[in-house]
């Protein structure tokens, strides 16, 4: 699911409840809201009994950089959702944060022009590309773009992982 429309997320699962299907398992790709599609228990009344489902992954473009740090706290995130405790409040911060850093990676300020360009800016920096080449020449990084870039990698340090990849860079490049 990736209508980045809560709404609509609700309307998928629910059918998906109402089909009495448990052997769909469900994926966000709202980069909009990964952490709380991933922490929510969605429960709907199917014939007055209550079924809850949970989202348990996801196709989340974001995590395209930062990867390590994604499976990290997916990880977290079903380890939370699973026990059912209360969500700590660190990780609706973290939820902020990353949807912080969204936005500016897929440059949501633009319309999303400079999406693949700012994948590819991050992945630059970390050296795993040379440039930030596109197929159309004509898709670059949007007009403010890099300076928003520049604000979340120096605001969220610790939603990066450019230790891991300096440590296995050069073996991947090979």
């Amino acid at each position: 699911m990736a209508p980045f429309n809560r709404y609509q997320t609700f309307d998928v699962i629910r059918a998906v409840v109402a089909a009495g299907r448990d052997d769909v398992a469900l994926y966000t790709g709202n980069d909009d809201n990964i952490l709380i599609d991933l922490l929510t228990p969605f429960r709907f009344q199917v014939e007055g009994a209550a079924v809850e489902r949970c989202i348990i992954g996801g196709l989340l473009g974001q995590w395209a950089v930062w990867t390590r740090k994604a499976v990290e706290l997916h990880t977290e995130c079903r380890r939370l959702a699973k026990c059912a405790a209360p969500i700590p409040v660190e990780m609706l911060r973290l939820a902020v944060e990353i949807t912080d850093a969204n936005a500016a990676i897929f440059d949501v300020a633009n319309g999303f022009a400079g999406c693949i360009a700012g994948i590819h800016e991050i992945l630059r920096r970390q050296g795993l590309l040379e440039g930030i080449w596109c197929l159309d020449p004509n898709e670059q990084l949007s007009p403010g773009q890099r300076d928003e870039l520049d604000r979340v990698c120096r605001s969220y340090p610790h939603l990066q992982d450019n230790d891991f990849v300096m440590q296995h860079r050069d073996e991947w490049l090979k």
